[in-house]
């Protein structure tokens, strides 16, 4: 395997980071890489929330499921939908009649946010920085809007933290991943037989699962505040 790919299947969340700056300049690397990353149009429709200031790091940390590794991160990364931009510059260009975004340039800036969210991942982890997701960043819109001056027409949809990992994250194995049959289809969706679905994860895991991440109360959250996201995306203020 050559150098890309090894970062690629190497990679893993890591939740624990030794007390090492990450310096200015690796930090400028990290976010031109993502700002390299694919977009349509070349329209970049998203916005990086660069959190530097701890007592913001600190309420992330309880507003994100009660999680205090995030406060101890040496880097926060927040990754918006942001239409409120564009609709600005279409507004001082003069253009008429402009819509309200609608849940399509939703879907479109998001795929874009992401994108960039995971080539900074890539980009830290080539350089030795570990970094975890934190889906948890949709969850109490109306605190994170407040905390983040968030404007209508930006959905805060992604988190990044990164930091160095200590050693016994290195060490950490990998979590496992399904099987290349079970997610891969040639051409055409194929529906699982109960036998496939059963040897991809057995049921007493895959009860204990959903009541971890379907029917518990953040994903309840989840779901209450995933519409205050899309009211305030939908919004012409």
């Amino acid at each position: 395997m050559n150098e890309t790919i090894q970062v690629l299947m190497n990679r893993k969340s890591i939740r624990v980071f030794e007390d090492k700056e990450i310096s200015p300049e690796i930090k400028d690397i990290i976010l031109a890489a993502a700002m390299r990353a694919p977009t349509g149009g070349n329209c970049m429709p998203y916005s990086i929330i660069d959190v530097t200031d701890q007592s913001i790091k600190d309420k992330l940390a309880e507003t994100c499921d009660h999680q205090p590794f995030i406060a101890q991160a040496k880097m926060v990364l927040i990754f918006c939908a942001d239409y409120h931009r564009w609709y600005r510059k279409f507004k001082m260009a003069g253009c008429e009649d402009i819509p309200a975004p609608e849940l399509s340039n939703m879907v479109l800036a998001t795929e874009d946010a992401v994108i960039a969210a995971h080539t900074a991942c890539i980009a830290a982890e080539s350089l030795g920085i570990g970094s975890c997701y934190i889906g948890d960043i949709v969850e109490n819109f109306e605190i994170h809007k407040e905390l983040l001056n968030l404007p209508p027409q930006v959905a805060p949809l992604c988190m990044l933290v990164f930091g160095y990992p200590t050693q016994q994250q290195k060490e950490r194995k990998q979590t496992t991943r399904f099987a290349k049959s079970s997610i891969v289809f040639e051409n055409r969706y194929r529906e699982l037989s109960e036998e496939e679905l059963l040897e991809m994860m057995p049921n007493d895991r895959t009860k204990a699962f959903y009541n971890r991440k379907y029917v518990s109360d953040f994903a309840q959250e989840m779901v209450r505040s995933t519409k205050e996201i899309y009211k305030n995306w939908n919004s012409k203020e």
